[in-house]
């Protein structure tokens, strides 16, 4: 039971009490999370101020920050522009988050309007990712992707190395997300708690440093 019980991801962190007493209602609750698409896709809402503190933060060591959170803005300009927002995570994933924004916000792009997208994401996509978003920058010409991300991932492994340069040459941009960018996340993408006053960003201690030191990492990559 117990070796069962350590297999299991705790609830705790989805901010939802691990309450062992629930028993049968317990057992319901874990069959609903497998009846979960693969990704749960959230569109228009915004992440909760636990989920942003922790995944987003700009560490060096990122241990059990293995989720990644994407928030983007589309704007899609034709005869006239429209601008989507939203965001994903890849809690139940069968495709990480940078693979689900294309199998879903933006399965296909239309040959005569054009694409702006950002993305700030948690941290920087892994090979498969990154190939994937290379392949969709050559086939779509009409898409342009700026991708800020919190941390670089593996970036010292020569493979992440050269998938990101591949990114790069395809046309993505790709930038260190800076204190702003922080904040302007917390802005458009955190919840704010219902009758209070938006809270302001309060940057952490050392978000400054860390900017600088991914930005250094990935200036010597690209």
């Amino acid at each position: 039971k117990m070796a069962e019980k350590q297999e299991e991801p705790s609830n705790t962190q989805n901010g939802e009490p691990d309450n062992a007493e629930e028993g049968e209602g317990k057992k319901k609750k874990k069959l609903k999370r497998e009846d979960l698409p693969p990704f749960e896709i959230v569109t228009g809402e915004r992440l909760p101020a636990i989920f942003f503190k922790f995944q987003f933060r700009n560490v060096e060591y990122s241990s059990g920050r293995n989720k990644t959170f994407l928030c983007y803005v589309v704007e899609t300009q034709g005869k006239e522009s429209v601008t989507s927002r939203g965001y994903l995570e890849d809690e139940h994933a069968a495709a990480h988050a940078e693979m689900a924004f294309f199998n879903t916000i933006l399965p296909k792009c239309e040959s005569s309007l054009r694409y702006n997208v950002t993305w700030y994401v948690s941290s920087s996509p892994c090979v498969t990712c990154a190939d994937r978003i290379t392949e969709t920058l050559k086939k779509n010409k009409n898409l342009r992707l700026t991708i800020m991300v919190g941390r670089l991932f593996m970036w010292e492994d020569p493979e992440m190395q050269a998938a990101l340069k591949k990114m790069k040459s395809a046309g993505c941009k790709l930038r260190i997300m800076k204190p702003q960018d922080f904040e302007y996340v917390w802005q458009n993408f955190v919840e704010q708690e219902e009758g209070e006053e938006a809270k302001a960003f309060v940057p952490w201690e050392d978000i400054q440093e860390n900017f600088q030191y991914y930005e250094e990492k990935l200036a010597e990559i690209l």
